[in-house]
This record gives structure tokens, C-alpha cells and sequence, in this order.
């Protein structure tokens, strides 16, 4: 991997690990079998060093993740547009790793940290909502190698 070019706008360990725990979204990029790229916006959570997303039963990205388990996450944070400075305030961080479906024991918890994350005030009703459509869904793990954020304020 190529080093950061502007090495000054680089977040630390913890500030990339912070933007990973609280940002909204991210897009997660993967191939198809012609090494076309194929980027999906989705809903995670950073979770015990690892990101988790939930997913339909099949699909294009899970198509992708079975042909080449490689992939990137990128969370995009507070961004701010200087228009007189021709410039923008930004905070991101990308996200490489491999990624894995989730075995069907652990899948109940990170559903769980996923309406904890999106849904605080309805734990109870995310509980309900988990038990009766999980046997709908894949979790997918992406075991993170590499993380790297930058910033510009």
C-alpha cells in the first residue's frame, strides 16, 4: 500500500478508531469476477476491533466478498466546504481487510450492536425485531489489516 501523501492530515490510531465508532455510514468497496469495482453504501458498526454489517440473504456484494474476500470500508465524518478557499474541511478513514460471513451463533449480538448503535431508545423492540427476522439476514466481518484516517480542519 502506498504511503499517505500528505502525511500532515493524518489522524492518529485513536481518532481513526473513534470516526469508525461513531460514523453514520460507510461504503464498502469489493470486485465482481472481472475485477469490475462495485461500491455499496450500508449501516455498520465497529465492533470489538472489527467491522459488521448486515445483509440480505444473497446479493451482489455478497457475490463479490465469495469471489475475492478482500475489501475496503470507507467512513466519510464532518465534512465542511471552504467555498472562498477552494477548499473543504474533512475527516475519513478507510479500512482494509477481509471479510467473512458471520457464523449464525454470533449473529444474534451483532445485530444487537446494530440497533444499539441506530436505535438506542428501542432496545426492547430491537430485540423483538432481531429474534423474528434474523433467519432473513447474513452478517458479514470485516477482519480489519489496515486503517488509516485523515483529516483537515
Amino acid at each position: 500500500m502506498k504511503k499517505m501523501r500528505r502525511f500532515d492530515r493524518l489522524m492518529t490510531d485513536e481518532e481513526s478508531m473513534e470516526l469508525l465508532k461513531r460514523g453514520e455510514y460507510g461504503i464498502l468497496s469489493t470486485v465482481d469476477s472481472e475485477n469490475q469495482p462495485f461500491g455499496t453504501p450500508l449501516s455498520y458498526v465497529y465492533y470489538d476491533g472489527s467491522i459488521y454489517f448486515h445483509s440480505a440473504k444473497e446479493g451482489t456484494k455478497l457475490d463479490n466478498i465469495k469471489n475475492n474476500s478482500k475489501v475496503c470500508f470507507t467512513v466519510v465524518g464532518k465534512t465542511e466546504v471552504l467555498p472562498k478557499d477552494f477548499s473543504t474541511n474533512y475527516e475519513s478513514v478507510m479500512a482494509f481487510g477481509n471479510a467473512t460471513l458471520v457464523e449464525d451463533s454470533e449473529k444474534g449480538a451483532i445485530l444487537m450492536e446494530v440497533v444499539k448503535k441506530y436505535s438506542p431508545g428501542f432496545i426492547a423492540e430491537g430485540e423483538a425485531y432481531k429474534n423474528s427476522d434474523m433467519h432473513k439476514t447474513k452478517v458479514v466481518k470485516i477482519q480489519i489489516d489496515i486503517f488509516t484516517g485523515k483529516h483537515k480542519a
